[in-house]
């Protein structure tokens, strides 16, 4: 597994993190489409969301850019799960290193997709950072 490091400004960006929503942070980066995506177990979400997603606007507003609270679980199909969400998908299965996502129509297959199949890029790039023996991500 590769070693993550963190800039300067990364740890501050962490620090007001945990100052605004009073929870611990797992991990934090900038995804491949330039989002600050925050990592928080997945039985701190709702804390770290805030009251009808209060602590996410007031860190958006703080930062000056989007944000994505991302739940974290050592389970690899609610974890794929959380990548994609808000996105409703019909099924999630692994068989050697490949994620297979059922998307229920045209439209949500294009959303995980993405122009350029950027979306699918950065959906498995963050899950080869917690889950190494992932190879790819199908949308079928």
């Amino acid at each position: 597994m590769e070693r993550i490091k963190y800039d300067m400004d990364l740890m501050k960006t962490m620090s007001i993190f945990e100052n605004v929503t009073r929870c611990p942070l797992k991990d934090s980066f900038v995804d491949k489409n330039e989002m600050l995506v925050f990592v928080v177990d997945e039985e701190h979400m709702s804390r770290a969301i805030g009251r009808e997603g209060s602590n996410v606007k007031r860190l958006e507003k703080l930062l000056n850019r989007k944000i994505k609270i991302l739940g974290y679980t050592p389970e690899l199909i609610q974890f794929v799960r959380n990548v994609v969400y808000p996105l409703r998908v019909e099924g999630i299965r692994e068989q050697d290193g490949t994620v297979t996502i059922d998307g229920s129509d045209m439209r949500i297959k294009g959303l995980l997709i993405g122009k350029n199949a950027q979306n699918l890029k950065n959906n498995l790039w963050i899950v080869q950072r917690y889950f190494d023996n992932i190879k790819e991500i199908k949308v079928v």
